[in-house]
């Protein structure tokens, strides 16, 4: 190894040091920059890529340069103590757009139940050997405190209650209960005015999405209508984890004043990571699942759909909303 790079992470509202390293026999480390953006996002070099196309139109075809969304994957990797020392196991590859892969490791155990707070999390390393592409590093190192137990059966159990796995809504929604997740009990109410303006707050800071048309977007925001954290990502549950993983780094997840914006449909999926984290509410631009209304109804969450131009739907929770 050719030598290792010291790196922050902020964690609970303070800056946690952190070796940012390579794995024996997997490279060196090389730094992806990132750039402060509009509303609390983040511009991460690498997120966008430049290639040729042919464009088609009026019955003529021009080459000409474009620019698309980086898709590549990330593993997560878990260190966690054991009776007999230190282990290290690699729990899950998503395919993400590279950038705020810090957020997105801690957003995702967050909302598996894998970790309670960021004060579980004792550092959190990018590592890996550089993509031959891209040079993006692919593979995030969560370890946790020494006194943190760990239950790894949370993420098979979770398996079994994704939508996508052919298990009927009711056991998905019994899983809930059984991981011992409360109903909402937030008193915060937003205005339909403050909601309005919402998707095109979200739409201003979606500066990958300018460039390539190809990403969702997530948000959290307050009752007073300030986005707190947005991201941008190829997939929708990665967006939102990356969101919810920024809140907890800085300290500020449990506000039950927040709301999440997406800028897809709402799934069962986004909705349990918002329950998770203590979201009274969630708005999206498109249309809500059947159990995505199930879920609201069931731990008294606020569900918007169709979020567009001055009107919306409410499928649940309408007592917070007000004129």
């Amino acid at each position: 190894m050719n030598g290792s790079t010291t790196g922050w992470t902020r964690v609970r509202g303070s800056f946690l040091r952190m070796k940012l390293i390579s794995i024996p026999g997997e490279g060196a480390h090389s730094d992806i920059l990132a750039t402060p953006g509009a509303n609390g996002t983040m511009v991460m070099a690498g997120s966008s890529q430049a290639i040729e196309i042919n464009r088609f139109s009026g019955g003529r075809r021009e080459a000409e340069a474009d620019r698309v969304a980086a898709e590549e994957p990330l593993e997560i990797r878990l260190g966690y103590s054991l009776p007999e020392g230190r282990a290290t196991r690699s729990i899950s590859i998503t395919m993400r757009t590279p950038g705020q892969d810090e957020a997105l490791a801690a957003g995702f155990l967050f909302g598996e139940g894998i970790i309670k707070s960021a004060a579980d999390i004792a550092a959190i390393e990018v590592c890996g050997p550089a993509a031959p592409d891209t040079g993006n590093r692919n593979v995030v190192r969560v370890e946790l405190g020494a006194d943190v137990a760990v239950d790894l059966g949370r993420l098979q159990r979770h398996f079994y209650t994704t939508s996508s796995c052919g298990v009927c809504g009711k056991a998905s929604l019994d899983a809930l209960r059984a991981l011992g997740v409360d109903r909402v009990n937030s008193t915060t109410r937003f205005s339909s005015t403050v909601l309005t303006a919402i998707p095109q707050k979200l739409r201003a800071a979606q500066s990958v999405f300018d460039e390539t048309g190809g990403l969702h977007a997530a948000a959290a925001f307050t009752a007073a209508g300030k986005l707190i954290a947005t991201m941008e990502d190829v997939g929708r549950h990665n967006a939102v984890d990356k969101v919810i993983g920024r809140l907890l780094l800085d300290g500020r997840i449990g506000a039950d004043d927040f709301g999440l914006m997406v800028s897809g449909r709402a799934s069962f999926e986004l909705m349990q990571k918002a329950l998770v984290a203590g979201m009274p509410l969630l708005a999206a631009v498109s249309a809500p699942s059947s159990l995505a209304v199930s879920l609201a109804r069931e731990f008294n969450m606020t569900l918007i759909g169709f979020l567009r131009g001055e009107t919306f739907n409410i499928y649940s929770g309408d007592e917070r909303i007000v004129q």
